[in-house]
């Protein structure tokens, strides 16, 4: 759903993967391998080469898939297809309980804005079932596979939904895009066990369910 919001009202730009689920246990580590895999069959190295190609576009980009684009011609939607397959997603998928809850308590428009194909996003929030609290999803397909930390991205969703990004609130727990997200004049959170409080970052929380805690700071 999309469509001009009110003056003024706060717009929640939702990370997905380590923001609203725990990816980290399960789902990272099985998309790195289908990652390399991936790499090893269309570029024809060895797995330890792929798996430094992976690392360093990631390092570099923001995304493997934007290295893999720029630099050897991939198909995106090949890419996210073969990569994003999961043969028992339900039991990977870790989440706290209260996240609708929480998600239901935040004042304003909420939305998904994933580095992750649509697919996957889309099942991920079946699974935790909190799909009807957003307004809407970008995956990467919807951003014209501009993956953050790149701004491109975040401006093709700023102007599809017609947002101001001062009444803009971006939850994440990779630093990069919160960089992004504060040069383009929004109010960060990052969801983060780090002690640390870098520049870029309005508010650092251990868990996103403490989100309703620290509107006052936002």
């Amino acid at each position: 759903m999309t469509g001009r919001v009110r003056a003024g009202q706060k717009t929640w730009l939702f990370d997905l993967d380590n923001t609203l689920h725990n990816a980290s246990p399960h789902i990272f580590p099985h998309i790195n391998r289908s990652m390399t895999a991936y790499i090893v069959e269309h570029l024809r190295v060895d797995e330890a080469e792929a798996t430094q190609i992976r690392q360093h576009y990631w390092q570099r980009y923001g995304a493997t898939l934007l290295g893999l684009m720029r630099h050897h011609g991939t198909d995106p939607n090949h890419f996210l297809w073969h990569t994003h397959q999961f043969p028992d997603l339900k039991r990977m998928v870790v989440f706290e309980r209260g996240l609708k809850a929480m998600l239901r308590r935040l004042p304003g428009r909420k939305i998904v804005f994933s580095n992750a194909p649509l697919h996957y996003t889309e099942a991920v929030l079946g699974l935790t079932g909190i799909t009807g609290c957003f307004d809407a999803v970008y995956s990467v397909e919807r951003l014209r596979f501009q993956p953050k930390p790149a701004p491109g991205g975040f401006r093709h969703l700023l102007r599809a939904e017609h947002l101001d990004p001062r009444n803009c609130i971006m939850v994440e727990d990779t630093l990069p895009n919160l960089v992004t997200a504060k040069r383009l004049g929004m109010k960060t959170v990052w969801v983060s066990a780090s002690t640390r409080q870098p520049p870029c970052v309005d508010v650092r929380l251990a868990s996103v369910l403490d989100l309703p805690q620290r509107l006052g700071r936002l």
